[in-house]
């Protein structure tokens, strides 16, 4: 059973590795497809934030662990909430379209990522406290 719950942290740990770079990924990109003032500044500091909080869920261990994959759920929560201010109302004065580049795709990628790092993040803090 333990190499059972073993397996099933890896994993997580790896998928949610894995949406947290694209995070940062997407918005490198945009960055480089041509957005910029201040939304291509927060974009590249999403970018390094997404990288960072993935190779860290990704090689982490004990509570350095822990840190990292709960930061890593707060950071997409933010992602995603502050795409959906910009489609509403605005964020910072800033207002977004359905059609501009990436925007479903960024909503699913985010919207499935809040899910696996939820999931990653009772995973591994459950185990820190079952030992």
């Amino acid at each position: 059973m333990a190499e059972t719950g073993q397996g099933l942290r890896r994993i997580m740990r790896i998928l949610s590795a894995i949406v947290l770079i694209v995070i940062g990924g997407i918005h490198l990109f945009l960055v480089f497809d041509g957005v910029g003032g201040l939304l291509g500044v927060l974009f590249v500091l999403n970018a390094i934030a997404g990288i960072v909080l993935g190779v860290g869920t990704a090689a982490a261990r004990g509570r350095l662990l822990k840190i990292t994959t709960v930061l890593g759920l707060l950071f997409t929560i933010a992602s995603l909430l502050a795409l959906v201010l910009a489609l509403t109302v605005g964020l910072f004065g800033i207002t977004e379209v359905w059609t501009f580049t990436l925007v479903p795709e960024t909503v699913v990628v985010d919207a499935v990522g809040v899910v696996l790092l939820a999931i990653t993040s009772v995973v591994v803090l459950r185990k820190a406290s079952t030992k």
